[in-house]
C-alpha cells in the first residue's frame, strides 16, 4: 500500500513536469530561463522545441513507469524488467542529484547564477527524492 502510494506521487510529479517541458516547447516563457544552466550569466545552450518536447516525452514515460511499478498501470512487461527499468531510473535521478561536478547537481562549480541556486535549493533536492523513491518502490515489487 505504502509503494502503490508513493508510485502515485512520484508519477504525479513526473507528470507535471512533463506538462512544464510541454508548455515551454509550445513557446511558454515563464520561469523558462531558470530552468538553464548559466556560464558567466549566460544560458549554458539553448534548448530547441524539439529537444523540449522529447523531455516532455521522457518524463512522461518516467511517469508511466513508476505508475506500473507501483502496479497502478498494466503494462506488458515482466515484473523483473521493471524493477530492473526502475533501478535504472533510480539510478540516473541519484546521478543527476550528484550532478556534474561543473553545472548542475550538490557538487557543481559553477555558483551564484540563478540556476544554480535552484539547482541547489529545488532542483538536485528533488532528484535525490525522486531517485530515492523510485529506488523504494523498486526494491520493494
Amino acid at each position: 500500500m505504502t509503494s502503490t502510494l508513493l508510485g502515485i506521487a512520484i508519477a504525479a510529479i513526473f507528470f507535471c513536469l512533463a506538462l512544464v517541458h510541454v508548455y515551454w516547447a509550445l513557446g511558454g516563457r515563464i520561469a523558462w530561463l531558470a530552468a538553464i544552466p548559466e556560464v558567466r550569466e549566460r544560458p549554458a545552450f539553448t534548448p530547441s522545441a524539439g529537444m523540449t518536447l522529447a523531455v516532455a516525452v521522457a518524463l512522461l514515460a518516467c511517469a508511466g513507469l513508476v505508475a506500473a511499478i507501483a502496479g497502478v498501470l498494466l503494462v506488458p512487461l515482466s515484473p523483473a524488467l521493471l524493477r530492473w527499468l526502475g533501478l535504472a531510473l533510480a539510478l540516473a535521478l541519484l546521478l543527476r542529484a550528484v550532478g556534474d561536478f561543473r553545472l548542475v547537481g550538490f557538487f557543481k562549480r559553477v555558483r551564484g547564477t540563478n540556476f544554480a541556486r535552484l539547482d541547489t535549493t529545488i532542483y538536485a533536492p528533488l532528484c535525490l527524492a525522486l531517485g530515492l523513491g523510485v529506488l523504494i518502490i523498486s526494491l520493494n515489487r
